[in-house]
């Protein structure tokens, strides 16, 4: 279970962090991640007299998507199990004040928990690149004309 302060509960926050985030699609899931530092004004309405806030940043909050496409709901409800526990074991890799949403695809009816792992950690890699021109392809394979 992801602590209270963790949890994205409110639709506009899903919303912001799937339409203002960036995005990395995995055969399993996808996620969509939007940074503090991306952000003009703190997502939520925090302020420095929230409980949450640590230095003025609330902490990281995710929140998971699992459709009808994934299963019945005993399928969706491991589904979800599962990504909760492998996001709280990550959620310090985020920077403060982000929020993650991810969004099991149907194929993560049937996979293992270790490649639901995988997936995760691919994405929340390359999610958490600091240089966005190094996901473009403009590296030395590109013909620079």
């Amino acid at each position: 279970m992801l602590p209270s302060e963790n949890r994205l509960r409110r639709r506009q926050d899903f919303a912001t962090a799937v339409k203002r985030g960036r995005r990395a699609g995995r055969p399993l899931l996808v996620v969509h991640l939007r940074r503090e530092d991306e952000r003009a004004e703190p997502v939520g309405g925090y302020s420095d007299s929230h409980p949450h806030v640590a230095e003025g940043l609330p902490s990281a909050r995710a929140g998971f998507v699992v459709s009808k496409a994934v299963g019945p709901a005993v399928v969706r409800n491991l589904v979800k199990r599962r990504l909760r526990h492998l996001v709280r074991e990550r959620l310090t890799r985020l920077p403060a004040g982000s929020l993650i949403v991810v969004r099991a695809l149907p194929d993560a009816a049937n996979a293992s928990y270790s490649d639901l792992a995988h997936d995760l950690d691919a994405a929340l890699k390359r999610l958490l690149r600091t240089d966005p021109a190094a996901e473009a392809g403009s590296g030395p394979t590109g013909s620079g004309r």
